[in-house]
């Protein structure tokens, strides 16, 4: 379940909500695949393609790269 899941599930009981955020905040991320994140839908980690500073996930480039001058994609 995600974060703002469980925190719609105990908003009513306000301890819970504060103890839950102390505890389990998102990490903030420097560096690796989870700070990189598709420019059009937002998909991150695996399948990102960073040549050319595209920042595209491999299913949105394959949608748009003819657009962006590609001719093959695969």
């Amino acid at each position: 379940m995600s974060y703002q899941g469980v925190l719609d599930q105990i908003k009513h009981n306000q301890n819970k909500v504060k103890r839950f955020k102390k505890h389990n905040k998102p990490k903030d991320r420097d560096f690796g695949k989870a700070k990189r994140k598709c420019r059009r839908c937002g998909r991150r980690g695996r399948g990102i393609i960073r040549k050319y500073d595209l920042y595209y996930c491999r299913q949105c480039f394959r949608e748009v790269g003819n657009k962006l001058g590609f001719k093959k994609m695969s």
